[in-house]
């Protein structure tokens, strides 16, 4: 084990660098708003600065005493991401407004939790214990909107807050996390009562219909979600993650063939029953129709406005602080990529999109490094969710797709995304710190289950993909 240590390189030095340069992104672009607002270098600024960078080394340091192999480019790209975010959400603040304070707040907090999670999780495949415990959590979470006394009500249309004091939260974005475990524990677990031979029809081989339980009640999960939350974002989230999940563990594309035909059954019955779903995919086809643009509710004038930003934009961009993003509703959040592609234009955007693009090749880069079915599945799984959000999200805002409700992570406003997708960072890295670091032979205690297909070892796991 010690000569094998002495080979492999922790890469942490590489990790600060490209630290210290993703800083210099995130704080130079407050600089800029900055000096639009006539308020460059203030106590503000160097406050929120010096607790950006503070916070990201001390990341880092928990990362050299606990996932010294952890991959070292994970880190420097959401710490840019989150800073591009920062500073946009600052710039679009009216007097008085305090988002962006709030912003910075919940990006502490959840680095924090990261970092907890980093430090008393020392090996990922302790959470395959959990499998059914994460489902009755994903459960409750789900439920947690419609229940009174702590339900936020209806807001923008949704039913997916709950109401915390004087603060709001979105349970849905944790319950994406604790679906990726359980399903990562439930197929790696049972993975060959999955692969037992169907139907074959042509070229695909499809399972039996008894086998295909999980999908039907993943599929009825994100129907509840549309139907009693009203969300068409989430709904297609959840089910997306199972999807990719359940193709990753067998190799069979006939799983994605009864997805697709499943999302597009559900989604053309929704259009005919939901009128804010039939709203959101009129707003999407018609949206320069005056009728349409005009309509309240369910209006295409955030979608339109958002475009005619980005299209001022240009190619370079009209420089941060110099656009008028604040002309679209929900700047901030929603809309955030289109008031970034308009202050950044066509090539800022593109750098932006670049590195999401390595952020989820690196999960998968850890996925397919590690030795055990579970981390597989778990790494693809949250690389995955991340990967579709950001789809959604653009897409929706470039008019690819019908807008939804979800934000971009990291950069729009919002603390439960933030959170959310910050633990997901911390899963990632102690995913990849395993994939990287020496072989680890110890067996843990195989879930429930486990036994009927073998995985107790890494190197039977692999196997099994």
């Amino acid at each position: 084990m010690s000569q094998l240590s002495t080979t492999i390189k922790p890469r942490r030095n590489v990790e600060l660098a490209l630290l210290l340069l993703a800083l210099a992104v995130g704080i130079g672009a407050s600089m800029l708003v900055g000096v639009d607002q006539e308020k460059a270098f203030d106590s503000d600024f160097w406050f929120q600065s010096s607790l950006l960078a503070l916070a990201a080394l001390v990341f880092h340091g928990v990362l050299r005493f606990r996932a010294k192999y952890a991959d070292p480019v994970i880190l420097p790209l959401v710490v840019a991401l989150n800073g591009i975010g920062l500073a946009m959400i600052r710039r679009l603040d009216a007097p008085g407004d305090d988002t962006g304070n709030n912003q910075l707040r919940w990006t502490l907090i959840a680095m924090a939790v990261a970092i907890a999670v980093i430090w008393f999780l020392k090996d990922h495949r302790i959470l395959r214990r959990f499998t059914f415990i994460s489902l009755a959590a994903s459960a409750l979470l789900l439920v947690l909107p419609l229940v009174p006394g702590i339900s936020a009500g209806e807001i923008l249309g949704a039913r997916v807050w709950i109401r915390l004091g004087p603060m709001t939260f979105q349970p849905g974005e944790v319950a994406k996390i604790t679906l990726a475990i359980f399903f990562a524990g439930y197929l790696s677990s049972n993975r060959d009562l999955i692969l037992l031979a169907g139907r074959k029809i042509g070229p695909l081989q499809f399972p039996r219909f008894k086998d295909m339980g999980p999908m039907i009640t993943a599929w009825l999960v994100s129907i509840g979600v549309l139907i009693f939350q009203r969300d068409l974002g989430s709904s297609v989230l959840f089910f997306g993650l199972f999807i990719v999940m359940i193709y990753v563990a067998t190799s069979r594309i006939s799983w994605v063939v009864i997805g697709l035909a499943l999302i597009l059954g559900g989604g053309f019955a929704a259009s005919r029953v939901f009128s804010h779903v039939e709203l959101r995919i009129s707003g999407w086809l018609n949206a320069f129709t005056p009728e349409v643009y005009d309509r309240a509710p369910g209006g295409s004038h955030q979608i339109v406005q958002g475009l005619f930003g980005m299209a001022n934009g240009g190619l370079v961009g009209t420089g941060l602080g110099q656009g008028r993003p604040d002309l679209v509703p929900f700047a901030n959040s929603d809309m955030i990529i289109a008031s970034l592609g308009e202050e950044l234009g066509l090539i800022g955007l593109f750098a932006i999109v670049l590195m999401y693009l390595l952020l989820f090749t690196r999960g998968f880069r850890a996925a397919l490094g590690t030795r055990d079915a579970f981390g597989k599945l778990l790494a693809c799984g949250l690389s995955f969710a991340v990967a579709l959000q950001c789809f959604v999200v653009i897409g929706g805002v470039t008019r690819l797709i019908p807008l939804t409700g979800l934000t971009t992570p990291f950069l729009a406003a919002g603390g439960s995304s933030l959170l959310a997708n910050w633990i997901i960072v911390g899963l990632l890295l102690m995913i990849s710190h395993t994939a990287r670091g020496p072989v680890d032979t110890t067996p843990l205690p195989p879930a429930k289950g486990a036994e009927s297909v073998g995985i107790d070892t890494p190197t039977e796991a692999v196997k099994h993909l």
